[in-house]
C-alpha cells in the first residue's frame, strides 16, 4: 500500500480513484475528505454556506466530533428523492456508527479550473436520471471504510498492537486481547494525524460482507424530516441575504414572442418599486439560456414587484408560432404517419411477418405535453460582483447553474459560487437553469444581491415540457396468436429541441429508445421516428420517453392480446420469459433482464386476485417497465359506472431496484411515482391556442388531490442482486398503461389518448 503524497496533495485523481485527504478539525475532531482541503474546516455548527471559497469547501467528507456524533457531507442536490438519507447511510455503514449519531450537511458545488477546462472537485454533483445511488455506492462506502482503517490504525498505535488485532464495533475500536475500547471521539485527533491510504486503480480498501450489513438495507426515516415538518428546512425560496432586493419579470406569453414597447410609469409609481427593466430571450431556434423574453422588476418586496408587475402596460410581438393549437399539432402528426420517417432500428424483416400474418393488429396513442409543476416555483438567489458571484438554487444541476451564471455575466466560472438547498420538487424542470441566468442578469444590472421569484402562473405558462407524441403500433400475429412482428411508428416533438450539441439525425435518441422491450426478444422489429415541428419548449419529465413508451407499448399489448384471444398477462410472460441479460445500449444498461418483469407481474397480479371474477362495471389491469435500470409492475382495479364515473378502487406496485439501500426511501418513490403516475394519467395536459400555453393554475391544470388516491394502495418492493439502481423514475411509467388496460376490462372502452379526463363519459354515452 503507498501512501499520501504530493500528487494527492495537489488533488490529482489518479484514473477513477478519487483520493482522499485527512485533517484535524478546529474543535478536535478528524476530517475525511476529497482533495481541496486547505485548512481545518469548520464546526458542524458553522453553517456550510460560511465556509471558505479559496480552499475550505470539501467534498464528500466523514467528520468525527468531540462528542462521538458524526456529520457526513452529501454533495448531490436532494430533490425529494431521499439522497441526504440514503447516500449518507453508505458511508456511516462502513465507517461502522450509530446511525443515530449521523447528521448531514449539502456541500456546494465543486468545480476546479485545470489546463484542459474544468473538472469536478468533489465528484460529479447533480440529480437527475435516478443515478444518484448507483453512481456512487462504491465510492461512499469506500470513504467510509478508509476512515474506520485509520481510526483502527490510531488504536493499534496507541495500544502497541498490529491493526489487524482490532476490530470496530459502532463508534468505537475494540481490541479483545488486550480488552481495550477507545470511542472514535477518543481516537479522532490521532487518526487526524495519519496519512490517508491510497489506493490503485484496481485497489479498494476492504468493505463489508453485505451479510454483515446493520445499516444498509434497514428502514431509515428521512434525515431532514423534522426540520420539513416544522417549517425549519430551507429550500431556495426561503433565501434572504442582508440588501437583498425582490424580482419578478413578466415573460412573453406568446412561444418565442418578445418585448415591442413596455410603458412603466404606473409601475414605478408602486410604492417599494426600484427599477424595471427588458430582459431579452432567444431568438427563435437558438438554444434556450433564458426561457422567454420579458420586463423585469425589482423592488423591495416580493409583494411590491408583483403590484408594480401588475402595473405595466407591454406590447408583445408573437413570434413565429402564434398559429400553433393542439390540434394544429395533432393534424402535422397524423399526416407525417401517411409517410415514411427515420428508421432506426429494422431487426429481420417486418415487411415478410405481415405479408405472412394470419392478423394484423393496429393502433394509435395519443401522449400530451404535460407540465412539471412542482409545489416550488422556480426561484433563485445571486449576487454578482465585478470579482465573482454568489448563487442559491434549488436546482439538479449546479454545474449547469455555473454555466447559466458565467454565460450572462462573463465571469469565470472559477469566481462563481453556488450552493445548493432542498429543492421543492424537480422532476427533471431543475436540470434546466434559465431562471438562474435570469437573476444573474438581474443582479448584474442592479448591482446588488437579488432573489426572483416565479408564480404559479409563470411556472405552468413558462416550462420545458414533456414532448408529446402520436405512437402508431403495429403487431403481427401467425395463426396460433404468436406475436412474430412489431412497429412502434412515433411522431413527436423531441425533447432534444433547440441544443446545439446534437445532430439532426440523433434527435430520435430521447423519444425511443432502440433496445427497449420488445427488442432482442421478437424477430421481427422496426422502429420508426418523425419530427414534429412545434415552438413549445421541451425537456425532461420523470423519464419522459419512458412515460410515453410504456402507455403506448403496455396499452398495445392488453389490445394485442385481446385481438388473440389470449390472456395479457399470459402473454406478457410468454413474451418477457425466464431471466436472462440482453443487451441494453441506453442509460440503464448495459443489460435487460426481462425476466425480472416477469417476477414482478406474477407478484402484483397475486396480489389484486388477477383472474377472479368480478361483477360487472369492474375490472382489473396490468403493466410493467423497465426505467433507467430499475423494473416496476402495476395492476390496478377499477370500477366505471353506468354513465362513465370512474373509481379507482385499489393499486398494486412493485418495484425491483437490485440492492436496497433504504427500504423507506424506495417505497415512498414507489408511492410518489405510482400517485404522480395516477394524477398524470387522470387529468393533466397542457395545451396551446395561438401560440399560446392555455393552463395557467391548478383550476386547468387539476393535479390529483389525496381523495383521488385509493386507500386500498399496496406497494411492494423485491430486491435483486448485490448493487443498487436509481429509484426516481421507476415507479411511474406503467401506472398509466395499468389503468387504461384496468378500464376496458371494467367497461369496453379503450383508453387510447391522454389524459382520461371525460372520455369515458362520452364513451358510454354515445
Amino acid at each position: 500500500m503507498s501512501r499520501v503524497g504530493d500528487a494527492a496533495a495537489r488533488g490529482i485523481d489518479h484514473g477513477r480513484r478519487r483520493l482522499l485527504v485527512g485533517g484535524l478539525t478546529a474543535g478536535g475532531g478528524f476530517l475525511l475528505g476529497l482533495p481541496g482541503l486547505a485548512r481545518a474546516t469548520a464546526s458542524a455548527a458553522e453553517p456550510a454556506q460560511n465556509m471558505d471559497p479559496s480552499g475550505g469547501r470539501i467534498g464528500f467528507f466523514v467528520e468525527l466530533l468531540p462528542d462521538n456524533n458524526v456529520i457526513i457531507g452529501v454533495a448531490q442536490p436532494e430533490i425529494g428523492q431521499g439522497v441526504r438519507t440514503s447516500m449518507p447511510m453508505l458511508v456511516a455503514e462502513e465507517l461502522d456508527v450509530e446511525w443515530s449519531s449521523v447528521s448531514v450537511r449539502q456541500m456546494p458545488l465543486g468545480i476546479v479550473k485545470t489546463a484542459d477546462g474544468y473538472t469536478w472537485q468533489y465528484g460529479g454533483q447533480g440529480a437527475g436520471g435516478s443515478t444518484s445511488v448507483s453512481d456512487n455506492w462504491e465510492f461512499l462506502r469506500e470513504v467510509g471504510a478508509v476512515a474506520r482503517q485509520m481510526l483502527i490504525q490510531a488504536a493499534a498505535a496507541r495500544w502497541g498492537v498490529e491493526p489487524a488485532q482490532c476490530r470496530t464495533e459502532p463508534g468505537s475500536v475494540v481490541c479483545e486481547a488486550l480488552g481495550q475500547r477507545a470511542s472514535y471521539a477518543a481516537l479522532a485527533p490521532a487518526a487526524a494525524r495519519l496519512p490517508v491510504p491510497v489506493y490503485g486503480p484496481d485497489e479498494k480498501p476492504p468493505l463489508k460482507d453485505p451479510a454483515a450489513f446493520r445499516i444498509i438495507g434497514k428502514p431509515a426515516r428521512v434525515k431532514d424530516a423534522r426540520a420539513i415538518v416544522t417549517g425549519a428546512a430551507r429550500y431556495g425560496i426561503d433565501t434572504v441575504a442582508p440588501g437583498m432586493r425582490y424580482a419578478v419579470i413578466q415573460r412573453c406569453p406568446w412561444l418565442d414572442g418578445g418585448v415591442e414597447s413596455f410603458d412603466d410609469s404606473v409601475a414605478r409609481q408602486v410604492p417599494g418599486v426600484l427599477d424595471v427593466f427588458a430582459i431579452e430571450g432567444p431568438k427563435p431556434g437558438e438554444p434556450y439560456l433564458v426561457l422567454a423574453s420579458g420586463v423585469a422588476v425589482v423592488a423591495t418586496s416580493t409583494w411590491a414587484a408583483l403590484e408594480g408587475r401588475r402595473a405595466l402596460k407591454i406590447e408583445w410581438s408573437r413570434g413565429p408560432h402564434a398559429a400553433e393549437s393542439t390540434e394544429s399539432f395533432w393534424r402535422q402528426a397524423e399526416t407525417l404517419l401517411e409517410g415514411p420517417g427515420q428508421v432506426v432500428r429494422d431487426d429481420g424483416d417486418f415487411a415478410a411477418a405481415v405479408a405472412a400474418a394470419g392478423r394484423v393488429v393496429t393502433a394509435r396513442y395519443r401522449v400530451p405535453f404535460v407540465s412539471h409543476a412542482p409545489m416550488e416555483p422556480q426561484n433563485c438567489f445571486a449576487h454578482v460582483r465585478e470579482d465573482g458571484a454568489d448563487i442559491v438554487a434549488p436546482t439538479q444541476m449546479p454545474a449547469g447553474a455555473s454555466r447559466a451564471a458565467a454565460a450572462v455575466t462573463g465571469l469565470p466560472r472559477e469566481n462563481i459560487r453556488v450552493e445548493m438547498t432542498l429543492v421543492g420538487g424537480g422532476f427533471g424542470r431543475r436540470l434546466t437553469n434559465d431562471y438562474v441566468a435570469e437573476v444573474a442578469m438581474i443582479s448584474q444590472r442592479i448591482k446588488a444581491p437579488v432573489k426572483l421569484t416565479w408564480t404559479r402562473e409563470d411556472d405552468l405558462q413558462h416550462d420545458f415540457y414533456r414532448p408529446s407524441g402520436l405512437h402508431e403500433m403495429k403487431a403481427t400475429l401467425d395463426a396460433g396468436g404468436r406475436v412474430t412482428g412489431w412497429t412502434q411508428r412515433l411522431a413527436s416533438a423531441g425533447k432534444y429541441y433547440r441544443r446545439p450539441d446534437v445532430k439532426p439525425e440523433e434527435q430520435y435518441a430521447a423519444e425511443l429508445y432502440v433496445d427497449d422491450f420488445p427488442a432482442n426478444i421478437l424477430e421481427n422489429l422496426r422502429l420508426e421516428w418523425f419530427e414534429l415541428q412545434s415552438g413549445v419548449p421541451r425537456g425532461s419529465w420523470r423519464a419522459p420517453a419512458h412515460t410515453a413508451n410504456a402507455f403506448a407499448v403496455q396499452s398495445f399489448l392488453d389490445e394485442v392480446a385481446h385481438a388473440a384471444g389470449r390472456d395479457p398477462l399470459e402473454l406478457r410472460l410468454e413474451l418477457y420469459g425466464h431471466s436472462r441479460d440482453l443487451p441494453y445500449g441506453q442509460h440503464g444498461g448495459p443489460v435487460f433482464n426481462p425476466g425480472r418483469l416477469s417476477r414482478l407481474l406474477r407478484h402484483v397480479a397475486e396480489r389484486i386476485g388477477y383472474g377472479a371474477p368480478r361483477p360487472a362495471g369492474r375490472g382489473v389491469g396490468i403493466a410493467s417497465h423497465f426505467t433507467f435500470g430499475g423494473y416496476a409492475a402495476h395492476a390496478v382495479e377499477v370500477t366505471v359506472g353506468e354513465e362513465g364515473a370512474l373509481t379507482v378502487e385499489r393499486i398494486v406496485a412493485a418495484v425491483d431496484c437490485g440492492l436496497v439501500v433504504n427500504p423507506l426511501g424506495v417505497e415512498a418513490q414507489l408511492q410518489g411515482g405510482t400517485i404522480d403516475g395516477l394524477s398524470t394519467a387522470l387529468g393533466l395536459a397542457i395545451t396551446l391556442r395561438d401560440g399560446r400555453i392555455e393552463q395557467s393554475n391548478f383550476h386547468d391544470y387539476p393535479v390529483l388531490g389525496l381523495a383521488g388516491v385509493p386507500v386500498d394502495f399496496e406497494t411492494h418492493v423485491l430486491p435483486w442482486g448485490d448493487t443498487p439502481v436509481g429509484m426516481g423514475e421507476m415507479g411511474l411509467p406503467s401506472l398509466a398503461p395499468a389503468l387504461a388496460n384496468a378500464i376496458f376490462n371494467a367497461a369496453g372502452v379503450r383508453i387510447r389518448s391522454l389524459p382520461i379526463g371525460d372520455q369515458l363519459q362520452w364513451a358510454l354515452a354515445g
